[in-house]
């Protein structure tokens, strides 16, 4: 009897190990290798970034192949999990898709819309290559789906299934490798902001720079004595300073008007429109806007004009060094002098970054200039047209 139990805990055991065995080796079924480094970069197209819902955009799949099987196809499942039944998200388009760059292995083409897919009739488009492929172990490899649009959902998640066959159309018994990538599609970020129509400009005694751009709050004041008493024998002179910019189409001109210097009833005559070097003993007081040696006042504009970002350039009768001119007010009469423009010495003004001119003043006096203090008020004018 006891022999007997023996025997039948014996069978029962070989049954239980059989049964197991059997389970693990069920006829017909592929075990198919997992890829490694799998990403899906959605990459922007003409007209739609990369995430954007219901874009038409680029998809750039990158993973590695673990198997050395010649491979005829792989196919792009696009499912809203995933595992389990394969959903294609809503809006997703890929009947319009074309294959792209290929890197470590090379497919004749992309059947972008076959039929009868699991999907349904969008999302599982796959690469053929009729010779085959054969990859190397582990090798990264990657495919370019051109002109594919994205899902329609903003901020949604979804899925791609990746798969190897060894035939040129996927077959379920014919699966290598398999994997899968998350992707997801994001909300637009709009930005807007105003630029309005802008023109900057400043006078005084000097104007700095800050950061390399001129900064009109740098400007100190615009009350200005000259480098010594006016005499016969020598050129008295004096310097100031301004800044200009503009986004206006037709860019700005700059203009200066007031009286010549008067003491009292005296005055000290203005050289007028026709410019002149400076002459000791003769009346004369006249402005330009270039760097001098006869006397030695003045500078060149800073930045110089570049006909790239700088248009600025002082303007004929005051464009041309030791050579000075000023046409002065009479009365009620107010004589505008164009002493600069943003045309870079052209024709046609343009917009232009900041900019700073330097404007020298000089005065000759002949020997029988009445004593006094003599003074001016000039006023400078920017006007840019837009």
């Amino acid at each position: 009897m006891r022999r007997l139990k023996a025997f039948l805990a014996f069978f029962s055991a070989m049954a239980l190990v059989v049964g197991v065995f059997t389970e693990f080796m069920i006829p017909g079924v592929s075990y198919a290798a997992a890829m490694n480094s799998l990403s899906l970069t959605l990459q922007d197209g003409t007209s739609s970034g990369g995430s954007a819902p219901g874009g038409t955009v680029n998809h750039l799949f990158s993973f590695t192949i673990p198997s050395t099987t010649t491979i005829h196809s792989i196919q792009f499942l696009y499912c809203t999990t995933q595992d389990g039944t394969c959903i294609e998200p809503t809006g997703l388009v890929t009947a319009g898709a074309s294959l792209g760059a290929q890197t470590g292995l090379s497919f004749d083409s992309l059947v972008a819309n076959p039929s009868g897919t699991p999907a349904g009739t969008e999302g599982a488009p796959y690469l053929k290559s009729t010779a085959g492929v054969t990859p190397t172990a582990n090798d990264p490899v990657s495919f370019q789906l051109l002109n594919v649009v994205n899902p329609s959902t903003t901020n949604y998640t979804f899925h791609v299934r990746i798969t190897t066959y060894t035939t040129t159309s996927p077959n379920p018994s014919d699966i290598v490798d398999t994997g899968y990538v998350t992707a997801s599609t994001a909300q637009a970020i709009s930005l807007s902001g105003i630029m309005p129509e802008s023109l900057v400009f400043c006078t005084g005694g000097q104007i700095n720079p800050t950061s390399g751009i001129p900064d009109c709050t740098t400007a100190t004041s615009g009350s200005i004595a000259f480098n010594a008493d006016f005499s016969p024998t020598a050129t008295a002179y004096a310097q100031s300073q301004m800044a200009a910019s503009t986004n206006a189409t037709s860019g700005y001109s700059i203009t200066v008007d007031g009286p010549t210097l008067t003491s009292g009833s005296n005055t000290i005559s203005a050289i007028g429109s026709t410019a002149s070097a400076s002459i000791l003993g003769v009346p004369q007081f006249g402005i330009n806007l270039e760097p001098n040696t006869t006397p030695g006042v003045g500078a060149a504009v800073s930045l110089a004009s570049d006909g790239v970002n700088y248009f600025g350039f002082p303007v004929s009768p005051f464009s041309t060094a030791n050579s000075f001119a000023f046409t002065a007010d009479a009365g009620a009469t107010i004589n505008l002098n164009v002493i600069a423009n943003s045309s870079n010495g052209g024709g046609s003004s343009l917009p232009t970054d900041a900019q700073i001119y330097t404007i020298s003043y000089i005065v000759n006096v002949p020997g029988r200039q009445p004593a006094g203090t003599y003074t001016t008020t000039l006023t400078y004018i920017c006007t840019a047209t837009f």
